[in-house]
């Protein structure tokens, strides 16, 4: 099952709609969600430096599973939802308190 907080490899698409590219993506879908449905909501991430407001950054040091090997954004304004089978190689999961700063930054977003 795909938790939340993991991070996967997954098609993801640009923003004018017109392509996509494999990108990292955060699970930000909680567990029971996952569990009973087909999709899962998730943040893309980049390996780019995001001068943007609502990026949020990520070393390897906040992946629990020490799999990360570079520094990375989460680009909180691209959520999305995606089916479950696209996704295909998870590659680390996020700690909690990462996670939770990039929650707070999307609640910043929508309030």
């Amino acid at each position: 099952m795909i938790a939340q907080r993991e991070i996967w490899l997954a098609p993801f698409p640009f923003s004018d709609q017109l392509g996509m590219k494999v990108r990292p993506v955060v699970v930000i879908s909680n567990d029971q969600f996952n569990a009973n449905s087909e999709d899962i909501l998730v943040m893309g991430m980049t390996s780019q430096f995001s001068k943007g407001k609502y990026a949020v950054s990520v070393s390897p040091l906040d992946d629990e599973e020490k799999s990360l090997h570079h520094q990375g954004y989460i680009k909180v304004e691209n959520v999305l939802k995606l089916s479950q089978k696209l996704v295909y190689k998870k590659i680390g999961r996020l700690n909690k308190d990462k996670f939770q700063q990039a929650i707070q930054l999307f609640e910043m977003i929508i309030h």
